[in-house]
């Protein structure tokens, strides 16, 4: 009986673990869409992005839009473009201007390299995207 016992109590720890904080502070105004798209750095369109301080926005992926900053060559971010603290909408999506990103409902104002609320009201930031960079190219996904 001991043996079940530790057996089920095995399991259920076991299950009760999560490998990843994905759920963690999941924004209910934002779906997850599973996309993935690729810039070469090396064409004109992305020659911003080859600089530390520049970032790149699309509005072709994600809700709203992604924006991409190079943080130091090394490093990359992306976020979403569609203002985390309101459901997607005509007004929600976010223009960036430097490194601040505006939403045309209000006045929240992020930041582009924390992902951070800097005016407004609101609860969530930025919705971050993973970048992976590989040679010249960055892989941008969800």
């Amino acid at each position: 009986m001991k043996k079940i016992f530790s057996v089920f109590s095995l399991i259920f720890l076991l299950n009760a673990c999560s490998g990843s904080d994905d759920n963690f502070n999941r924004n209910p105004n934002l779906p997850d869409l599973n996309f993935r798209f690729q810039i070469n750095l090396s064409l004109p369109e992305y020659s911003d992005l080859q600089f530390p301080g520049n970032s790149y926005a699309t509005y072709n992926y994600g809700v709203k839009g992604v924006v991409i900053y190079n943080i130091n060559n090394d490093q990359f971010v992306a976020f979403e473009l569609s203002d985390p603290n309101h459901p997607p909408s005509s007004c929600s999506a976010m223009r960036v201007n430097g490194v601040m990103a505006s939403c045309e409902c209000d006045i929240n104002t992020y930041n582009v390299i924390t992902g951070q609320q800097s005016e407004g009201e609101g609860t969530f930031p930025m919705k971050p995207y993973r970048v992976e960079r590989s040679g010249n190219s960055l892989l941008i996904y969800n």
